[in-house]
């Protein structure tokens, strides 16, 4: 999806866009703070312009991922079946303009051609127990910090936030609710938040895999004790490795992480964060903070240690599950965004930029049977309403296999899962009338999705400002494919300039 680079605007650049996107943003806030399970209760089709509607009413899934969200597949040929209206089309040209592109500089062949499942840039030790979307994000950023180590002689990396999520409730259920049900205050169980936790894998290739010293914190001492069971197994794979192919395997000691049970607060520095591991010949301490998917104010934390320490010099972080951002505190952080007219960005709109549009587009390129779920949820939410008025979005556990139910049994089940009366009287017209707007709900939530990556660029921006604010250098760099890892932009920062060698953090693939 094309847009605007991140990396080279300046200053000024900078500060214009975020004047920009606020006045965007405000413009289109309607479709932005509309649940889509409301779809029918708020008469969300009637908000939207009569022109969109006759545009929009009657295009297959496809057509909308081609026409409207801008993704065509490989070789189709864009033809739209009638005009649209000027207003839309010019919503489509501003989204795709004012948002950070997420498409990485380098090109290269994908590293799952050969298997799906394991990583061809990946040696088989560190594949073991990492599936293949975090063996590409370790794989990625580790190299990456690598490089900025050594641009700014870090002596140490700081890896942190592997286990952080398990000390926050419901920090992670925009990853497990599907896109039916995302409701605020949902919880999720202790054994999905631990199935989400990445045991230090980053760590462990960062030093085992590109011998980085590396001090991995982690919230939660089961997360801690298990990280280092792997890294033992990841040792003795290493050193057998070694036995059997001495010319192909790592040269040089192999030294594991070096792990600390720690939670890291968004509001105070953290001492164990920064205090160094004791290593032979070391005579000051230059720390390289970094975070894969640091969840909401652990992120902003990161950055108020890069800012405040001196002890830390540079900063390679890539964020997420934005809705979990405190506001105020963690959003805006620069003085520039909070000065400008309309920038709040309230739960809704920051949830709904962790939506990963790339593999919406998919869906909607295949068309399947699972689309049909917004729709159902939105009419469920009809009965909901008419049954118990003051329940409104509950949050419903996921219901299986809903391509091959009736709109009257999903319901049923819906209603069941919510603590209402399954057996209540449904008026099955009513119901397949809903049924019949199915692709209307799917253009409208198709619209909002258009729109998200404006949020999620107006939240990195103003990171990026908050920085230079404080006088130091930041960039934005797409690092992950999109396919496989929409949160895909890091933040990189240092506190010594290093002009083009910015460019050389994000290279092509060896």
């Amino acid at each position: 999806m094309p847009g605007v680079s991140a990396h080279g605007l300046s200053y000024e650049e900078r500060r214009q866009l975020a004047v920009n996107l606020t006045r965007v943003l405000a413009l289109y806030r309607s479709i932005l703070d509309a649940y889509i399970i409301e779809f029918f209760t708020d008469s969300l089709w009637g908000t939207l312009p009569k022109s969109w509607q006759e545009a929009l009413d009657g295009l297959s899934p496809p057509q909308l991922a081609t026409l409207l969200l801008g993704m065509p597949r490989e070789g189709e040929e864009v033809s739209y079946r009638s005009v649209w209206p000027l207003t839309l089309l010019a919503l489509k040209s501003t989204a795709c303009a004012l948002a950070f592109t997420r498409t990485p500089g380098f090109h290269t062949p994908s590293e799952f051609l050969e298997n799906p499942s394991q990583s061809s840039q990946l040696t088989a030790p560190f594949r073991k127990h990492v599936k293949p979307k975090k063996q590409h994000e370790i794989r990625r950023l580790g190299e990456l910090v690598k490089k900025l180590s050594d641009l700014t002689g870090c002596t140490q990396v700081v890896d942190v936030g592997s286990g952080q999520v398990s000390r926050i409730p419901n920090i992670l259920h925009t990853v497990y609710l599907s896109f039916e049900d995302r409701t605020p205050g949902r919880q999720i169980s202790p054994q999905k938040q631990v199935l989400r936790s990445v045991y230090g894998h980053l760590s462990r290739f960062m030093s085992l895999g590109l011998g980085l010293t590396v001090k991995s914190l982690e919230g939660n001492q089961r997360l801690v004790e298990r990280a280092q069971r792997l890294d033992q197994e990841l040792l003795q794979a290493l050193d057998k490795m070694k036995r059997r192919h001495p010319k192909v395997a790592q040269r040089g000691p192999h030294h594991c992480p070096h792990h600390v049970v720690q939670w890291v607060s968004p509001t105070t520095l953290c001492e164990e964060l920064l205090l160094p591991l004791e290593m032979p010949g070391q005579c000051s301490t230059r720390l390289l903070l970094t975070g894969l998917h640091a969840c909401g104010d652990l992120s902003v934390a990161l950055l108020r240690h890069f800012c405040c320490c001196p002890e830390v010099v540079a900063l390679a972080s890539v964020g997420c599950c934005y809705m979990k951002l405190s506001d105020p505190g963690s959003y805006p952080l620069s003085e520039w965004v909070a000065g400008l007219p309309s920038h709040e960005l309230p739960y809704r709109l920051r949830e709904g930029a962790c939506h990963a549009l790339e593999d919406y587009v998919e869906r909607l390129q295949k068309a399947g049977p699972g689309l049909q779920t917004h729709c159902f949820r939105a009419a469920l939410e009809t009965v909901i309403r008419h049954v118990c008025p003051e329940l409104r979005r509950p949050g419903v556990q996921g219901i299986p296999r809903v391509h091959e139910l009736k709109i009257e049994e999903y319901v049923q089940r819906g209603l069941q899962r919510v603590g209402l009366d399954p057996q209540v009287s449904l008026d099955l017209a009513a119901l397949q009338a809903h049924q019949a707007q199915e692709n209307r709900v799917t253009a409208f939530f198709s619209l909002a999705l258009l729109l998200a990556p404006l949020v999620e660029t107006l939240i990195l921006l103003d990171r990026l400002l908050y920085l230079q604010e404080q006088g130091f250098y930041a960039e934005l760099l797409p690092i992950f494919n999109p396919q496989l890892s929409p949160r895909n932009l890091v933040l990189v920062a240092t506190k010594t300039p290093l002009g083009q060698a910015f460019s050389a953090l994000e290279t092509e693939d060896s």
